[in-house]
């Protein structure tokens, strides 16, 4: 299918400047968040019906995070879009200088089926405050919230201005040949490579929010019962398929038999003796995720769990005890209610385990130790993390979300999603009523005093 004349009429849309109004972009935030609001009963039946998500589940990690970040838009859009004032230099003098936030144009968001309404809203609204239009790409793998994020944008947006186009990833892969003016993915790496090179061709700025084996490393000085009912939460909340997840635990040896004791009990605490009757235990998204994972836990130790249902596409919460580094489990991000637990005597086998893999997307460090944990976060390279807990940075808007390295480029959320989504365009307005022509051409005997000038102002 082809999809020109959509783009053109975006692009139209975008030069006429109907985009641009600060008066318009908070309208339509207002109600965006009004159709939300009023659609709360659609959403959590399509998170339901596509993940098996609980509506608290889909409350705390879909709606009240757009809420909260449509809400701060609402606050604060008007000062972040007015130019910034900055200190201006010696060599303009005089001058005034300013930063002007101006939005890139069309921009193209391709989101994905793990968190299908949050992870689609969030770059759109971002996309619209920033003042561009949007085309976006939900993922196929959610269909019901797909449909209902294509109902709910319709009914906000005029078509110019957001479309949404549904489709599989062949629909992905042509609107990636079009030339947009930023692109937005959310998934994995293999496909996120795809994007940045399509993108490459265009030399497209792009954001690429991707994943990573998220380490979680715990030493002996902290409350175990504690940590491990923070860990089951971050690990299993929608089953697993979490891009800043626990991906494995790197435990003090010496703790790892009462940590897997307080592991199991916690998991029977949040879902009891079987998750499958759980009302709160999400389900794996489709039969061939499901077949992934139960591949991923052939040959290894299991300890807890390791129940799954390929017809119901349901995976019990499952902990794996020293899984073989080589083995597929530990080859790439599990994305599953799978948790690998690998035990440490010394910090010379953190360090050696953690070289064995990229930049992650999120690392958790466990310990009362202020010097320990400190040293862990300093030391090694990922996109965000916590201390003594897990997957709560993504919850704080003044905190920037993304990664680093094969786990993402670019980052948003808050005042960081508007800085993200506009080219940031540098302007010096010159003063006339002084000219300092020791700048003009001749230089003869000039050099000197430019010398004197850089070394009494550097």
């Amino acid at each position: 299918m082809e999809y020109t004349s959509y783009i053109e009429n975006q692009e139209k849309y975008f030069k006429n400047g109907k985009t641009l109004p600060i008066s318009k972009r908070k309208k339509l935030l207002k109600n965006l968040k009004k159709e939300i609001l009023s659609n709360e009963d659609k959403i959590f039946r399509a998170l339901n019906n596509d993940l098996r998500k609980s509506n608290y589940e889909t409350y705390l990690s879909e709606i009240g995070i757009l809420i909260t970040e449509i809400d701060l838009f609402l606050k604060n859009i008007e000062k972040w879009a007015k130019p910034k004032k900055v200190k201006s230099s010696l060599l303009s003098f005089p001058s005034s200088d300013y930063i002007y936030s101006e939005p890139y144009g069309k921009v193209l968001v391709i989101s994905p089926w793990n968190y299908p309404f949050q992870l689609a809203i969030l770059p759109v609204m971002s996309a619209v405050a920033a003042g561009n239009t949007v085309v976006l790409k939900p993922s196929e793998h959610a269909p019901h919230t797909s449909k209902l994020v294509k109902e709910i944008v319709e009914s906000v947006f005029e078509k110019s201005h957001v479309l949404v186009i549904e489709g599989a990833a062949e629909t992905a892969s042509k609107l990636l040949e079009y030339r947009w003016d930023y692109i937005f993915f959310t998934g994995s790496v293999r496909i996120g490579k795809i994007v940045a090179a399509a993108a490459a061709k265009h030399l497209t700025p792009t954001t690429l929010e991707l994943g990573g084996k998220n380490p979680c490393i715990i030493d002996d000085t902290i409350d175990l019962r504690l940590a491990s009912r923070r860990i089951v939460w971050g690990k299993f909340v929608n089953a697993g398929q979490t891009c800043i997840a626990p991906d494995f635990l790197i435990v003090k040896r010496n703790i790892k038999d009462k940590l897997i004791t307080h592991l199991s009990e916690e998991i029977e605490k949040a879902y009891g003796e079987n998750p499958k009757n759980s009302e709160d235990y999400p389900r794996i998204v489709n039969k061939t995720n499901l077949s992934r994972l139960s591949n991923l836990i052939k040959d290894t130790k299991i300890i807890f769990g390791g129940e799954y249902d390929l017809e119901t596409c349901y995976f019990s919460p499952t902990i794996i005890d020293e899984p073989d580094i080589k083995s597929a489990l530990m080859a790439e991000e599990i994305f599953g209610p799978i948790l690998p637990i690998i035990s440490y005597d010394d910090e010379n086998q953190i360090e050696e385990l953690m070289s064995k893999y990229e930049k992650p997307l999120a690392l958790y460090v466990f310990s009362s130790n202020k010097n320990f944990s400190e040293k862990i976060i300093c030391k090694y390279s990922f996109g965000g993390g916590a201390i003594n807990d897990t997957i709560i940075q993504v919850g704080n808007p003044n905190l920037p979300f993304g990664g680093v390295g094969h786990s993402g480029i670019g980052k948003y959320h808050g005042k960081t999603s508007f800085d993200q989504l506009s080219h940031k365009k540098a302007i010096v307005k010159k003063g006339n009523w002084l000219d300092i022509k020791i700048r003009y051409a001749p230089y003869k005997g000039k050099l000197k005093y430019v010398k004197k000038f850089f070394k009494l102002f550097s």
